[in-house]
């Protein structure tokens, strides 16, 4: 098979799409033949050794977490999904993988796929939704009629983190460019605040719940906006973000940290969603597997609108 390989941490040039041995599935494991996988910024982090401290330093090394394609052998154990079935999955280990021909990831991290979307955008959910979903249902705890800034609202997480608290009842106010505040709305911002035009720390709080997805808006910059119960969320792993999230969160305004876990359960919710018509992917740019490092420059520069995917074939 071919794979997205590194032999070095670098810049994006050092991602080669190269022969690799076929993956073989172990106990509980899944083959997947993969016809399309996501880019999302850790996989930029990974590549420049940001995470070595996870990552190590034999090579080469994969690339890659997000994916759909379909079965293509089961390892022993293997009882909830058949050959040949369409699926997605967030590979959970650091190991990652999903930007080859073949990967292998357990089964309890993959679900079949939305049957509603093609390939293409149903490997753009993994992730970033779930990350967007546990952050806002399972850290922030959102409840119908509070009032929820999404900061970071165009981006990959962003644009589900809206959808998302508006599923779960949420009045949102999404923070974005001037340029893409059009199309937040029509994901279902109630309120649009452009960022290139005015400050968030400005506006007329209180909210209920900041999610800063883009790492603008830090707690201590905001937290003034946050009512007597506002809960605060980020994506960013700053060692302050980290403090925070051990020593807040039993008190009444917590300032959490979202580690997202490739849990089978939300991804069937999920594709429930997406079949349902209520929650919709959004693809900005599509590569060819072959182009990941042109790619990935693009990932770099924060100016995606949704997900950034590579097709295999």
């Amino acid at each position: 098979m071919k794979a997205i390989q590194f032999h070095r941490y670098g810049p994006a040039d050092v991602l080669r799409w190269e022969e690799a041995p076929d993956p073989q599935p172990g106990r509980g494991e899944v083959r997947v033949r993969v016809h399309a996988a996501a880019l999302n910024p850790k996989d930029v982090l990974v590549r420049k050794g940001k995470l070595r401290v996870f990552t190590g330093r034999r090579f080469p090394q994969r690339s890659g977490y997000d994916l759909a394609g379909e079965v293509d052998a089961l390892g022993p154990g293997v009882r909830s999904l058949r050959m040949g079935e369409e699926v997605f999955a967030m590979i959970q280990s650091w190991r990652a993988g999903a930007c080859a021909e073949l990967a292998i990831v357990p089964e309890g991290e993959l679900a079949p796929k939305p049957r509603s979307i093609s390939m293409t955008d149903a490997a753009g959910i993994p992730l970033a939704a779930l990350t967007a979903l546990q952050a806002l249902r399972d850290l922030a705890r959102v409840r119908r009629g509070e009032r929820v800034v999404i900061n970071g609202a165009s981006g990959g997480v962003g644009v589900f983190a809206v959808q998302i608290a508006k599923l779960l009842g949420a009045h949102t106010v999404a923070v974005c460019s001037a340029k893409n505040a059009e199309h937040v709305s029509r994901l279902g911002a109630d309120e649009v605040v452009p960022y290139d035009e005015r400050a968030l720390e400005a506006e007329p709080g209180p909210f209920d719940v900041i999610f800063d997805v883009f790492g603008s808006a830090p707690h201590r910059k905001v937290k003034h906006l946050l009512g007597p119960r506002g809960r605060y969320v980020t994506t960013i792993p700053s060692p302050g973000h980290v403090f925070r999230d051990l020593t807040t969160r039993w008190t009444k305004r917590p300032a959490r940290l979202v580690v997202v876990r490739s849990r089978r359960r939300d991804l069937e919710q999920l594709a429930r969603w997406v079949d349902a018509g209520e929650l919709a992917p959004v693809t900005d740019r599509v590569w060819p597997m072959a182009d990941a490092a042109e790619a990935h420059a693009y990932i770099e520069t924060k100016r995606a609108r949704g997900k950034v995917v590579l097709e295999v074939g």
